[in-house]
């Protein structure tokens, strides 16, 4: 007969099974917020940054719901008029670029080009024996049509997630301090390491939306106002791609309009070529270092690498919104191990610098 003693406590089993509820509870709930989750990330980072405009506008009406009303009507007008037109132009845009690039190949005569340019030849005659390039963007051209004839489906998947996500920025606004408090209660952390930790998050978020994309936007703009004014085709397409290629660390405008100048000067347009040349690199690349040290400054702090990392693996991992949440992850989880330092050296509370400084 076994002995009563050694049996396990009936209080212990039922918090075994109460941890074993909750873990399980937590995982459906995951994969529940996985479905959302670009709606999720969206709204938050929206209610980061439109927080000080709408804490102005509940302060003058003194109504909690009618100010979250006004800032995510005013929110959604601003935010999605622009991505309208934008999306419209990249397919139209898109499809004429390939299409003009493959008359562009088909046209080439590389007999002509190797007489002129006897050095160019062998890595010529390599690429048109190894590859098909008016093959490969014959393909490209066709699967932009088909994208774009399927455009309406996507702009309804599109608009389903923008929808839920105003809808969910209106109670992130609304209930802002409700949500903080909770997460304090239910934070392992002291008060104000808790507080620390968020504000990494916030500041992350700052940094990467008000910083690094309003730069990238800036330089995607001149990119294509450039290549507007000198002729080239699709400008609005190749400054959609300047501006995202110059999110990505290491990567810039300059993978476009670099191979852009060449084709200019391949063709005998010595000074158009240069103006490119010249403005991409002073104008354009002289924009990330005068905007970016004024609007993000030392908010980010994050090495270039680990901000690669965070924004190249985040892409990966969630798709568009992991360009947030890659290194607003990291962020938090070097404030995390910021905070245990300090409680193995003893200190009360946590630091407010990182491992980890911007370079």
């Amino acid at each position: 007969m076994p002995d009563l003693k050694q049996m396990p406590d009936l209080k212990q089993l039922r918090l075994l099974g109460i941890l074993a509820a909750t873990a399980l509870g937590l995982y459906v709930c995951y994969l529940l917020a996985l479905l959302f989750l670009p709606a999720l990330t969206w709204a938050l980072v929206l209610a980061i940054i439109l927080y000080p405009a709408h804490r102005w506008v509940e302060g003058r009406l003194g109504n909690r719901n009618l100010a979250a009303l006004i800032s995510v009507g005013v929110a959604a007008i601003a935010v999605g008029l622009p991505l309208v037109f934008v999306a419209q132009q990249l397919v139209r845009e898109a499809v004429n670029g390939a299409t003009y690039l493959e008359g562009v190949i088909r046209g080439w005569d590389p007999d002509g080009f190797m007489s002129n340019y006897p050095t160019l030849s062998a890595v010529a005659l390599w690429i048109e024996n190894q590859f098909d390039p008016a093959g490969s963007v014959a393909a490209l051209v066709q699967w932009l049509t088909g994208q774009s004839t399927s455009l309406l489906r996507v702009s309804i998947n599109q608009a389903v997630m923008f929808v839920l996500t105003f809808y969910l920025l209106f109670y992130f606004l609304r209930d802002r301090e409700a949500a903080l408090r909770e997460i304090e209660g239910l934070s392992p952390l002291r008060a104000p390491e808790t507080a620390y930790m968020l504000s990494r998050f916030a500041e992350t978020v700052h940094a990467i939306l008000v910083g690094t994309v309003f730069v990238a936007a800036v330089q995607g703009t001149l990119g294509g106002l450039m290549f507007w004014w000198l002729g080239l085709p699709t400008p609005v397409f190749w400054g959609l791609v300047m501006g995202l290629l110059a999110i990505v660390p290491v990567l810039g405008a300059f993978v476009i309009w670099v191979p852009a100048a060449i084709y200019l000067a391949l063709e005998g347009a010595w000074v158009s070529a240069a103006i490119l040349t010249v403005w991409g690199g002073v104008v354009v690349a002289g924009i990330d270092n005068l905007l970016y040290p004024m609007l993000v400054g030392s908010r980010l702090r994050l090495h270039t690498l680990v901000a690669f990392i965070g924004a190249v693996g985040g892409i990966v991992l969630f798709g568009a919104s992991g360009l947030v949440l890659g290194p607003a992850v990291i962020a938090v989880t070097i404030s995390l191990i910021d905070i245990l330092k300090n409680r193995l050296n003893d200190q009360p509370e946590a630091a407010r610098s990182p491992v980890w400084r911007a370079t």
